[in-house]
């Protein structure tokens, strides 16, 4: 079966609302192995919205809709459908009667266009609304099944999940899984992930590997297809093996890992603590650790530092040594990693300086970063950036390559994969 999702709703294409009932519906559909070819996004609009209709019906046998039932003039998705298919609408009692029972309960006066909201393509199956007024439906026509739904994500949801799909399942027969794994990458580009694995991507069949770009990562994502959810996992197993054996030094995580959310479990499941002095960042890597919760187990505190004398005076950086290599240095990074940690008696202690831009620091070049990191055992291991962008994206991206660096020293030291 080849679905299509059509939002319907102006405020979308204007930007106002986010289109989160596209993705709630995939991701719904996948997992009980329909696959999502298109989704649309149309505004209230009938002649586009049949035009819609038309492109769908050549290319899908699922059309599903979110939007259009409610009781203004704008609200025309299933009479457009009726239109469309040759049908009538016809008031359904018991949806008539529910909405007049909520009339009468809030004590509101009930317009005559609230008794739209009642209105269903006749022969359909009416997907039972308990969480809002104009209920769902879903009708097959010429081997193609339309299912309508409302807009608000709080009354679609429910009504996706209890009506819809056992509607859906009840059509389908065999069952089959879609499953998906995400493999996160850091400090590899996405052109030079695909590069590596380029055998791969040549050979997928079942399960296929997409490289997707991210803010916080580089992704690849492994979807298999089977009958039941194991046995998609037993596809993906000697994929993904594959797959670290060629790039997995760039692996900090898997599904809804972020690099924030793997530093702070690695620190808390290890009882570490952690301080940072933070020079160019500002405090940016300890705001991405404070997102996580819990972390104030592990997140001891620290400091912003940004000019030499408060290097000096509060972090007991040596005039001496900023003079002989420079705040912009391996030495001042791995300096401030040790300071911060003795400082607030934590177990890791990282430290970063750097020329964020726009113009050079230190007589060292926009993009050059330094990052230390200080062990328990007083160990320090210092990494160099040489990062390209604006001002802040550079400041953003050493923080989050300071808690990249920070996940594989931590691993390694438990000799994690």
């Amino acid at each position: 079966m080849k679905a299509e999702i059509i939002a319907v709703g102006s405020e979308l294409l204007l930007g106002q609302i986010t289109n989160t009932n596209a993705a709630f519906i995939s991701a719904r559909l996948a997992e009980v192995g329909i696959d999502v070819y298109y989704q649309t996004v149309v505004g209230d609009n009938p002649n586009r919205l049949t035009e819609a209709i038309t492109i769908a019906q050549n290319r899908a046998d699922l059309i599903i809709f979110s939007g259009g039932l409610g009781p203004t003039k704008d609200d025309l998705t299933k009479e457009t459908i009726a239109n469309i298919l040759g049908t009538e609408l016809e008031s359904d009692l018991a949806a008539l009667s529910s909405i007049e029972a909520y009339f009468n309960r809030t004590g509101r006066t009930m317009t005559e266009n609230n008794k739209k909201q009642a209105l269903i393509l006749t022969g359909s199956t009416v997907l039972t609304n308990n969480y809002g007024m104009a209920p769902g439906m879903a009708i097959e026509k010429n081997g193609i099944r339309y299912v309508l739904l409302p807009g608000p994500p709080h009354e679609m949801e429910p009504m996706f999940e209890k009506e819809a799909i056992p509607y859906l399942l009840g059509t389908i027969g065999k069952r089959e899984v879609i499953v998906s794994r995400e493999l996160k990458f850091y400090g590899i580009g996405e052109a030079e992930l695909e590069y590596r694995v380029q055998s791969i991507l040549e050979k997928q069949t079942n399960p296929t590997v997409a490289p997707l770009a991210s803010p916080d990562s580089v992704i690849l994502r492994l979807t298999a297809k089977a009958e039941s959810t194991e046995a998609a996992h037993k596809l993906i197993a000697p994929v993904e093996a594959k797959i670290r054996s060629l790039v997995g030094q760039f692996i900090f995580g898997t599904d809804d890992d972020t690099l924030s959310s793997k530093a702070a479990e690695l620190l808390k499941g290890n009882k570490l603590t952690i301080a940072a002095a933070e020079s160019l960042t500002a405090g940016l890597f300890m705001a991405e650790l404070a997102n996580e919760p819990g972390i104030s187990s592990s997140l001891k505190g620290g400091m912003v530092v940004y000019d030499e004398t408060t290097k000096m005076e509060h972090l007991d950086i040596p005039d001496s040594l900023l003079k002989e290599y420079g705040v912009v240095s391996s030495r001042c990074a791995a300096a401030l990693a040790q300071n911060v940690k003795r400082k607030f008696g934590s177990d890791i202690g990282v430290g970063l300086t750097g020329a964020a831009g726009p113009d050079p620091h230190d007589g060292k070049p926009v993009g050059i970063v330094w990052i230390g990191i200080a062990f328990l055992d007083d160990q320090v291991k210092t990494f160099k950036l040489d990062l390209s962008g604006s001002r802040n994206a550079n400041r953003k991206r050493a923080a989050k390559f300071a808690l990249y660096y920070l996940i594989k020293e931590m691993k390694g030291q438990n000799n994690e994969n």
